[in-house]
């Protein structure tokens, strides 16, 4: 009767095993690429509105993506670059994502960082960069002021008129 067991890890002790954990396999890094080369076919062939993403340069572990703000919102007029990142082990891993462009929001700090729960603990290998993007432009007009990394943009939230010249003031289009 057959196993499913990789025969490189099956003849090695479990301690060996635990210090390979942070090396790439090779195997495992054609399964990433494969899926990012999916993921981009996917994508260009989109007719997905406001979104997009290509890989920078040849490195398809990381990638420029650009949404456009939502309609009727503060946003609705700009267009942000975001830097995205994959780990060797994507997709049960998220990526790293950046806001490029300055951004001001309640979920986003003043070095781009994002406050976002799919990127973090509500991760699933499901997502995608797709999904990624259409989450990061529907939190542009729903954030989570209880969980602000912009205090100031969280304050400001409630007050629309001093929120939209923040807004357009801190943005400059990369």
């Amino acid at each position: 009767m057959a196993q499913n067991v990789d025969p490189y890890y099956a003849q090695r002790s479990d301690s060996s095993k635990h210090s390979d954990e942070g090396r790439t396999n090779p195997t495992d890094n054609n399964a990433v690429t494969k899926r990012l080369q999916k993921e981009l076919m996917t994508l260009m062939m989109s007719q997905e509105r406001g979104v997009s993403a290509f890989p920078e340069g040849e490195n398809l572990f990381r990638w420029i993506g650009t949404i456009t703000g939502p309609k009727e919102t503060v946003y609705e007029t700009q267009k942000y670059k975001l830097y995205l990142q994959f780990p060797n082990s994507y997709p049960y891993t998220a990526p790293f994502v950046k806001f490029i462009t300055p951004c001001f929001h309640p979920n986003i700090d003043n070095n781009g960082n994002i406050c976002l729960d799919i990127l973090k603990d509500k991760w699933s290998a499901l997502y995608d960069v797709r999904t990624i993007l259409l989450s990061i432009q529907s939190l542009l007009a729903e954030p989570n002021i209880d969980s602000p990394l912009n205090a100031l943009a969280a304050e400001l939230w409630c007050k629309p008129e001093e929120y939209k010249k923040h807004v357009t003031d801190t943005y400059k289009q990369v």
